[in-house]
């Protein structure tokens, strides 16, 4: 299990976005934003939190969180991801997992019984002045999870 970052300064990035542009960390100083890690692209759980981010978006817009979405997949794959399925937010691309591996979201994880390396659904909610305000280190309910994260934001002022 990854150790948590709660309390932390959130790990630095530097990630080419769906939107063409390349994404920090500091461009979204002063702002609260929601970083979602998941698997993969046009996989059944990771659409079904995909979508659920979709659909609240309006608001987490009203309380001013940038919302991001990352996995390892490639600029063309979001591309069609996001066509696939309307989404409004960015996704980043992680092909080499460092920033993943910073953030805990890739490692060893159990999956049907075995023990294998991949991305571990996770998501991380941080604060205005960059420190991490709430990590969820392991999502068990992917189309549930963004309604919990809504939640936690509308708690946390």
């Amino acid at each position: 299990m990854a150790e948590s970052l709660e309390g932390k300064q959130a790990p630095a990035f530097q990630l080419e976005g769906s939107d063409g542009k390349v994404h920090g960390l500091e461009e979204y100083a002063g702002k609260k934003v929601v970083i979602f890690f998941y698997p993969k692209d046009n996989t059944s759980g990771c659409t079904s939190e995909n979508i659920g981010f979709r659909d609240l978006y309006p608001q987490f817009q009203e309380l001013g969180v940038e919302v991001l979405g990352v996995s390892r997949d490639s600029m063309k794959s979001h591309a069609k991801f996001i066509a696939d399925h309307n989404l409004p937010f960015t996704l980043l691309s992680d092909p080499e997992t460092k920033v993943m591996a910073t953030y805990g979201a890739f490692g060893e994880k159990v999956q049907y019984g075995k023990a294998a390396m991949g991305t571990i659904r996770s998501t991380v909610v941080i604060a205005p002045d960059g420190t991490v305000l709430k990590h969820w280190t392991k999502v068990p309910k992917a189309a549930d999870h963004p309604a919990k994260v809504l939640e936690f934001l509308k708690g946390s002022k």
